[in-house]
């Protein structure tokens, strides 16, 4: 059992939450670890579905004096169970919701009760560096973060059943689809385009499949928290700035293995860009879960000048997989510091000291994700 970093038991002391994330991410582990006394609802249980999908009042039935934490486990399920919920916190402002979720789609679109601000959204990712000590950092970039994949004696095998389950047939359930083979090539070859600029247009050409079909899967992949999209900045005048997002998945196995990328070794390619991967992916957990307000992008210029990443306007950082940092690698640093104020300029790669070149710090990435948790860097 990890120590998660997201400090829930003193968020929901204040305020009732939406606790989203993929499936086996860990939700309704830490759930029944921070609150055994909790009234807990789980509706993957087929009889508790059907009870509640019936008469969703026998939710308040089942409360007692002694409650003070209900969670509702996979809320979409069964969206009407909202308005439960926000008649119990409306009766007891004493009571705390945690309603949990593997997508946000049928929230959406189903236009359910959200509880008019009564309720935190909050995300819970993979397993990052800080929960497991700054270690097993290539078993990341080979099998990602997923806790049952991470810690099983056969974590292919596991990341197969994940894909062959979860992501084929769950998620293109999601997507109100007829063709489970469309959506598979899409899934498929967008994986081969993690953390590039997204080309609806080629994925759907490689996939056979219109580009709209591809841009409507894209939207499945983000309702259903697999993927995320990391915008371009736009704020440079001298070099014009491409408008194309990059899209990353939310785990590094998950990635890895559906683009069929075989065992990832220092120095090479797939090293540097599962790397990149990573750092994108502890940023963003990050700002979740310090419930940070900044912004996180990428630049890119239309002569292909590159900064991987860019918090706010401010910070820019630059990862290579390489433990030899040449003057050509800090070409894109350079280029954007000259059109904005940026307070720091870092490389983060595989060396093993720090040192500084001119205004730019190159960070072993290992060193970079302790000061990020210990928010030294942002």
């Amino acid at each position: 059992m990890y120590d998660r970093n997201l400090q829930l038991v003193d968020i929901v002391r204040r305020k009732s939450v939406f606790l989203l994330g993929p499936r086996q991410t860990g939700k309704s582990t830490l759930l029944r670890k921070l609150f055994p006394e909790s009234l807990y609802v789980d509706l993957l249980e087929a009889d508790t579905f059907r009870e509640l999908s019936a008469f969703p009042e026998t939710l308040r039935q089942r409360v007692e004096d002694r409650h003070r934490v209900i969670v509702i486990d996979e809320v979409q399920k069964l969206p009407q169970l909202l308005d439960e919920a926000q008649l119990l916190i409306d009766r007891n402002k004493n009571l705390r919701m945690i309603l949990t979720g593997s997508s946000a789609r049928k929230l959406k679109r189903g236009k359910a009760n959200l509880l008019g601000g009564r309720a935190l959204f909050l995300k819970l990712h993979p397993l990052i560096s800080a929960e497991l000590s700054f270690n097993r950092l290539i078993d990341r970039l080979n099998w990602g973060g997923l806790p049952a994949v991470l810690d099983s004696e056969f974590p292919q095998q596991d990341l197969n059943a994940y894909i062959g389950t979860y992501l084929r047939e769950e998620i293109q359930a999601e997507a109100a689809t007829r063709s489970i083979e469309n959506f598979s090539r899409v899934l498929e070859f967008s994986s081969h385009l993690n953390g590039s600029q997204v080309n609806y247009t080629k994925i759907g050409n490689d996939a056979q499949v219109p580009p709209r079909t591809v841009q409507d899967y894209f939207a499945v992949f983000r309702d259903t928290l697999i993927g995320e999209l990391l915008p371009c900045f736009q704020g440079t005048k001298k070099r014009k700035a491409v408008s194309t997002d990059k899209f990353y998945f939310f785990d590094l196995g998950v990635a890895r293995n559906l683009a069929r990328i075989g065992m990832i070794e220092e120095r090479s390619k797939a090293f540097g860009d599962a790397l990149e991967h990573l750092v994108f992916l502890e940023l963003q957990a990050y700002r979740d879960y310090r419930l940070a307000d900044f912004e996180l992008s990428y630049w890119r210029s239309r002569s292909r000048l590159e900064v991987d990443f860019l918090i706010n306007d401010e910070i820019a950082i630059e990862v290579k997989g390489t433990s030899r940092v040449s003057p050509s690698d800090l070409k894109g640093l350079n280029a954007l510091g000259e059109e904005i104020k940026l307070k720091r300029k870092i490389v983060v790669c595989s060396k093993t000291e720090i040192r500084k070149t001119g205004d730019i710090e190159i960070m072993p990435i290992i060193q970079f994700l302790k000061q990020l948790w210990e928010s030294e860097i942002i």
